[in-house]
């Protein structure tokens, strides 16, 4: 991996993470928060494709800032403990963030697609 790459996705990653925690703070509702990151990065991270699908901007934008503030692990966890209490929440929860995630990556380089 060629040093500028590495550096594109670092930087993208750092501001991404520092977001991920500003929008924890401000949605303040275990769970939403996760959501909201998950599917605004996942529609993101669809149109960072549409616009480039290889190179310096992907890497950034994508991997970089839209893999620190997307969160699989907090779901997860968030999700176990929903099943704990309550099991179909849960199950809710995990496939309705599974399916607007999955739009969302279509939406994003939908609209990035008709725009260009």
């Amino acid at each position: 991996m060629a040093l500028v790459s590495a550096l594109a996705v670092a930087v993208g990653g750092g501001v991404g993470a520092v977001l991920r925690y500003a929008v924890g703070l401000a949605v303040r509702r275990y769970g939403l928060d996760t959501l909201v990151v998950n599917v605004a990065g996942s529609f993101l991270f669809g149109a960072v494709l549409g616009i480039e699908p290889e190179g310096a901007a992907t890497l950034a934008l994508g991997a970089g800032f839209c893999g620190a503030f997307t969160t699989f692990s907090s779901f997860a966890v968030e999700t176990v403990r929903l099943a704990e209490e309550e099991p179909t929440a849960a199950l809710a929860n995990a496939a309705g963030t599974l399916v607007a995630a999955l739009i969302a990556v279509i939406a994003g380089n939908a609209v990035v697609l008709a725009v260009v």
